[in-house]
């Protein structure tokens, strides 16, 4: 039976802080919609102490900001997005039309279109975090999207510089610098200086999340990307403290309520590395929000075995799962919810944040049981449609058809069929519970 040797914030306290965020995001939502500019311009100023004329950035404001970059940052970032090109057009190139006759004169089909708009949101608020424009906007254009857009908060009382490069490098169709609730209540409801668009990606603190949770079904979402959580699985072989400890604290620095979570096989190693997050702490720079979030959503677990520790893992459903083990490949082969794996010592959640291809937005919050992270076929809408080529194709399957309907009670419906076997399958079938209509006269 696992023992648990710290645990995290309980679960009313969650559903305290939750019910705070969902208050303030509707009421901030319902104000955009009924103000639409006015009401974003002075949520911009509260939060981010913002304000300017037009939110949207000039192609000289986008050009400055691509020009700053010094020749090595241009390199990384294109390197970075090759990667998330590549990989995003590999997914695309998996997904397929079909059509096929499934009986005589029946042709069934489908066709995988791009959605028309995206709004592309970018954190930016503590940290520029660039690199979900690569994971956003890329991924949306290899999709086929034509009219993208992007929203990201201004960094230190200006567009921030290096975000802003990466979306205009990723292929942004506009630009905003614009954070928060404003943001993703503007780029999803239309305001009067912004179309509106027809789903929403990209991740962001709890208030970013839940906007777009009471967001979705007026628009699409790629998913629930609210604070960062990860879950290191580790074992004496595969890892030691300082491995343990300084991927947890790697993504517990995004904010104070980034739950991170040890779950091992042995309890040496749970206190070791207990001990080197301590130690690490007092020399991480970004400890101020690290410590914070150990404190309040760190756990440390220690199970019997590695089945456990996948029953452990599938229950936590964590967005990030990094596996440090003897045999890192039973965790792929057994594990079924979790939003990213990075298996063994040599990969980690940074390089999958960053740099190394495969999108970093993710489900969290558990939603991994039902969903994984964002991909090309987020963007993309898979439309059936059928065609009856042949009389006798259609008055076969319109007999059974009236036949079912019939079983339902739906005569409108079973006429559909009907009429079909009387035209084109030569059959004085009745109407569906209907007198017979008078033919019709000439005027």
């Amino acid at each position: 039976m696992a023992q648990y040797l710290k645990r995290g914030a309980t679960a009313e306290a969650k559903a305290d802080a939750d019910r705070k965020v969902r208050d303030i995001v509707e009421a901030a939502l319902a104000d955009i919609e009924m103000r639409g500019d006015a009401a974003v311009r002075e949520m911009s100023i509260k939060f981010d102490g913002w304000d300017r004329d037009d939110y949207r950035l000039s192609q000289a404001e986008i050009d400055a900001c691509v020009d700053s970059l010094t020749p090595q940052e241009r390199k990384d970032i294109e390197f970075a997005q090759t990667q998330v090109r590549n990989f995003a057009q590999i997914q695309r190139a998996s997904m397929h039309d079909v059509e096929v006759e499934t009986l005589p004169g029946v042709i069934l089909g489908h066709r995988n279109l791009p959605v028309n708009a995206a709004g592309c949101y970018v954190p930016g608020g503590k940290y520029p975090l660039l690199a979900s424009a690569h994971m956003s906007v890329i991924t949306a254009k290899v999709a086929g999207v034509p009219r993208v857009i992007t929203c990201a908060p201004p960094f230190q009382g200006q567009p921030a510089r290096a975000i802003v490069a990466a979306q205009a490098m990723a292929g942004a169709d506009a630009i905003y610098a614009l954070g928060g609730i404003q943001a993703i209540g503007a780029m999803a409801l239309g305001t009067q200086s912004i179309d509106p668009i027809d789903i929403l990606v990209g991740p962001g603190n709890a208030f970013v999340a839940e906007a777009k949770r009471q967001l979705f079904g007026r628009v699409g979402i790629d998913l629930f990307a609210g604070p960062t959580e990860t879950l290191v699985i580790a074992d004496e072989i595969g890892c030691d403290a300082e491995l343990a400890a300084t991927d947890l604290l790697g993504q517990a620095e995004h904010g104070p309520d980034s739950p991170a979570v040890l779950l091992t096989t042995s309890e040496k190693l749970a206190r070791e590395a207990m001990r080197e997050i301590e130690r690490l702490l007092m020399i991480l720079p970004t400890a101020d929000y690290a410590s914070k979030a150990w404190e309040t959503y760190g756990e440390v677990i220690v199970a019997e075995d590695d089945a456990e520790m996948v029953r452990i893992a599938d229950a936590i459903a964590s967005e990030h799962v990094q596996v440090m083990t003897a045999d890192p490949d039973y965790f792929l082969q057994n594990m079924t919810n979790y939003g990213a794996l990075f298996l063994g010592a040599r990969t980690n959640v940074s390089f999958g944040d960053k740099v190394i291809g495969t999108n970093h937005t993710l489900p969290t919050r558990k939603s991994a049981r039902y969903t994984g992270g964002l991909w090309v076929g987020k963007f993309i809408k898979t439309c059936t449609y059928q065609k009856v080529l042949t009389d006798a194709a259609s008055a076969l399957v319109g007999e059974y058809c009236s036949r079912l309907c019939g079983l339902e009670g739906f005569a409108g419906h079973g006429e559909q069929a009907n009429i079909r076997v009387r035209r084109y399958g030569g059959r004085n079938v009745p109407y569906a519970g209907m007198a017979e209509p008078t033919p019709a006269t000439a005027a």
